[in-house]
Order: structure tokens, then C-alpha cells, then sequence
């Protein structure tokens, strides 16, 4: 067999199925978007990103850019509903077709519900959840329309496990689960071509937490440090795991060895994980005390 048509099946068995597509990532200017952005720069696609960070999309485009494909930025507040349906029709002009759209902004909040305020509650309910419904109704009728797109709302290993100081966020993202897994079904019911995942990341080395808001008595310092340690996960790991789970049409991405960890808690302990939690709590703070903790014989 010639050498050339070996070697041009072999590039036909490594284009990238992203090559050419037009993607959206909300939240595109930090963290797993930007990762998102890039991947799908070094793989050929075309990219609408935005957020609400102009300079961190400046910086996002740049790394596009030296990864071959700058993409178009736009200045978009998730929450804005108006602003997010002309975001949305302004891309289907400019694109002609919308492939992928990953709903990918948020943001956090720590702190024990009787000491948070009323505005930071609000404030992460709007970002994570009705940042994600407005980016689904402003994108699916083009997801639908182009005959093939693919849907990707962004939850949390917090979507699947609820933790204390979290309130806010794992309603946020509980409700982006439910709401992702709803529009599942319905797009097989209706008969619509539209691939629709969610995805849980757990602990990912991000700038959210440095981002977030913190509730009154918090200790930012240890909770940073906290995170830190947790996060084993980086943007370019969780990246390649989302877009691989999306290539293969998953409907659930668990992205980091936490995130696992975490639906295999919630499905065989139901509530249980809840006293799983506080043993831990109670372990981590026998040890900060030097107290040895009991161990009945």
C-alpha cells in the first residue's frame, strides 16, 4: 500500500471531531473555561467566548491565539437575560451554525447560612443557576437547529453531595443537575438531535475560591489553604476529561477522583455521607486539639 495513503488515513483517524464546530464557553475568561478555550483552539475549533472579566478574556483569546484560534470575545453577564439572547443570536449570525455551548460560569460563596446575606445567597443562585438557564434557552433553539449540537451545563461534585458553609452553591448546583437531566429527557422525547451532559468537577486549582465571597466569621486564609490541598485537579486535566466525555456523548462527566468519590457516596449511602462528614469534621478537630480521638475496643 503507498506510504501516502497510509499516512493520510492516519490523519483522518486523528481530526478532531471539535475541528471547524462553533463552541460557546460562558466563563471563558479563568479557570476550566479558559482550559476549555484552549483545547478546543489546539483542535481546530471555532470559539465564541465570553464573560464578565474583560481582561481575563483578553488574556484567554491571547492563549487561543498562540494555540492557533483567538476566537471571538464578547463582555456577557450570564445573569443579564436580555443581553444573553442577543449574545446568542449575534453568534448564530456571525457563525451560521452552533455546535457546542458549555455553560460553564460560576461562582462560590462560603459560609454558614445564618451568617450569610441575603445579596451573596442571590448573587451565586443567579451566576451558577440562572446563568445556566439563560444559556441554555438563548442556545438550544441553535443547538437544535444545527442537526447535531451538543448541550454541557456545568455542575459540581457539590451537585451530587451537599457540604456545610455551601449552601448557596449546592442548591445552585443541585438545581443545574436536575435541571440538565430534565432537558435529557426531554430532547430524546421530542425527537430533537441535541447531545445534552452535565458535569460534576470536584476540587479543580482555579481562582474561584479566591474569587468568592466569604460570609461573616469566615477564615479565608484557612479555607484557601484548605482548597489547596484539595484540589489535585488542574484546568487542563478537567478540560480533557470534559471534552472526551462530550466526544463520547455521556450524559454525567465526573471529572477529578473527588467528583467520583462523591457519586459513589451519594449512590450507596444516600443521606449517609452526611455522618461520614461529620467523623471526618470531628477527627480533623481532635488532631488540631491533640486529642487522641476514642476508639471503642
Amino acid at each position: 500500500m503507498p506510504s501516502s495513503n497510509v499516512n493520510s488515513r492516519a490523519r483522518a483517524r486523528t481530526v478532531s471531531p471539535f475541528r471547524s464546530q462553533v463552541a460557546v464557553i460562558t466563563g471563558a475568561g479563568a479557570g476550566i473555561g479558559q482550559a476549555l478555550a484552549i483545547a478546543l483552539a489546539r483542535q481546530g475549533a471555532q470559539l465564541a467566548l465570553c464573560d464578565i472579566d474583560a481582561a481575563g478574556l483578553d488574556t484567554t483569546a491571547g492563549l487561543c491565539g498562540a494555540a492557533g484560534v483567538p476566537g471571538l470575545t464578547s463582555v456577557v453577564d450570564v445573569t443579564d437575560r436580555s443581553a444573553m439572547t442577543t449574545y446568542a443570536a449575534g453568534i448564530a449570525l456571525r457563525f451560521g451554525r452552533i455546535s457546542y455551548v458549555f455553560n460553564n460560569a460560576g461562582v462560590i460563596l462560603t459560609g454558614r447560612i445564618d451568617n450569610s446575606t441575603y445579596d451573596d445567597i442571590e448573587h451565586v443562585v443567579a451566576v451558577d443557576f440562572w446563568g445556566v438557564v439563560n444559556g441554555t434557552k438563548a442556545f438550544l433553539p441553535y443547538l437544535i437547529e444545527s442537526g447535531g449540537g451538543h448541550l454541557i451545563n456545568i455542575s459540581s461534585a457539590y451537585g451530587l453531595i451537599a457540604a456545610p458553609a455551601y449552601s448557596a452553591y449546592c442548591a445552585a448546583k443541585f438545581a443545574v443537575r436536575g435541571f440538565t437531566e430534565a432537558i435529557q429527557q426531554e430532547m430524546l422525547v421530542a425527537g430533537y438531535p441535541v447531545n445534552v451532559s452535565c458535569v460534576y468537577p470536584g476540587a479543580v486549582r482555579t481562582s474561584i475560591m479566591r474569587a468568592g465571597r466569604y460570609a461573616a466569621g469566615e477564615d479565608q486564609d484557612a479555607v484557601l489553604n484548605l482548597f489547596d490541598r484539595m484540589a489535585r485537579t488542574s484546568p487542563d486535566q478537567a478540560a480533557s476529561t470534559i471534552l472526551r466525555g462530550v466526544i463520547a456523548r455521556h450524559r454525567r462527566i465526573l471529572v477529578g477522583p473527588d467528583a467520583g468519590a462523591a457519586d459513589v457516596l451519594a449512590r450507596v449511602t444516600g443521606t449517609g455521607y452526611q455522618r461520614v462528614f461529620q467523623l471526618a469534621r470531628s477527627l480533623t478537630n481532635r488532631q488540631h486539639r491533640g486529642t487522641p480521638a476514642r476508639r471503642d475496643s
